[in-house]
């Protein structure tokens, strides 16, 4: 059987950032950033810097990046890490090793620097990741 063409599809995606933070260590990092997760600065590229335009400090966003030391070969991980519990498949999990090492961080704005980017907080992304988007969250009224 031969694999459907949506399969094959690649894309090209650029970040718009990089993630600035004192986690340098995958293996120290907290698993959610409510589990002790510090402030970290989004360095943004300065040739989409004006789409942080409305972007006020207070805001929550939600944060993609790329899990740029993932391992996109794992599908089935003990969730957590912890091998007391069952092995599941990653889409059933939040573990950073999958297809493709996409995070998703809810974060709220703690400061805009337009030298420096957006200072946010919680983020247990680690120093060096490549941030793709910025989007807010929805209030109950816009959903």
């Amino acid at each position: 059987m031969s694999e459907p063409e949506a399969f094959t599809e690649t894309f090209t995606v650029r970040p718009v950032g990089v993630v600035q933070s004192v986690l340098t260590d995958r293996a120290e990092a907290p698993r959610q950033g409510r589990e002790g997760a510090p402030d970290a600065w989004l360095e943004i590229d300065t040739a989409v810097a004006e789409a942080l335009d409305g972007v006020t400090a207070g805001d929550e966003m939600l944060l993609l990046t790329w899990f740029h030391q993932a391992d996109r070969q794992t599908l089935r991980v003990h969730p957590r890490g912890e091998t007391s519990n069952p092995v599941a498949g990653v889409f059933a999990t939040r573990s950073p090793d999958r297809p493709n090492p996409i995070g998703l961080h809810r974060v709220t704005v703690l400061e805009i620097d337009p030298a420096r980017g957006l200072r946010v907080r919680p983020l247990e992304a680690i120093d060096g990741t490549p941030v793709l988007d910025i989007k807010p969250v929805l209030d109950e009224a816009e959903r």
